[in-house]
């Protein structure tokens, strides 16, 4: 075992490194790699829809879900395309509820939308015999 007592064999003391310290950069690089993870959008849709603000619960969004959105107007949409009725809905539904495992039914109803338009998909998912429903909403504003 040894141990440095006193200057170097050339009488420096104060020897200059000459190395970077990489730790503090790999630390921030982690930090902006989950920050950048967290606020990228899971899912982005292109039906514009103000959902209501509520209590959030982690869900894990598979692609196998189907997305019914309704807009404000109380249109109906499957994915990106507009429903006309609600036989056609249940239609597709009865197509999905025959997967194992069956898919969850995920319904964004925007705020200010009537609850009949709502009240249609639920309808259609239990006529189609659709077991997993969910709504989905925004957090409300942090005070």
């Amino acid at each position: 075992m040894a141990m440095n007592v006193g200057p170097g064999p050339d009488g420096n003391e104060d020897a200059v490194i000459s190395t970077i310290n990489t730790t503090p950069l790999v630390d921030v690089m982690l930090v902006l790699l989950i920050i950048f993870l967290i606020t990228i959008p899971v899912v982005t849709t292109a039906i514009p829809v103000a959902l209501p603000k509520e209590r959030i619960e982690v869900r894990e969004t598979k692609p196998e879900n189907v997305i019914i959105s309704v807009d404000a107007q109380s249109n109906i949409f499957w994915y990106e395309a507009r429903v006309n009725n609600v036989e056609a809905l249940t239609e597709k539904l009865k197509k999905v509820a025959t997967k194992k495992p069956q898919p969850e039914v995920q319904i964004r109803g925007d705020l200010a939308a009537r609850y009949e338009g709502v009240g249609k998909v639920l309808l259609a998912c239990q006529r189609a015999g659709i077991v997993k429903v969910a709504f989905i909403t925004e957090p409300p504003p942090l005070n």
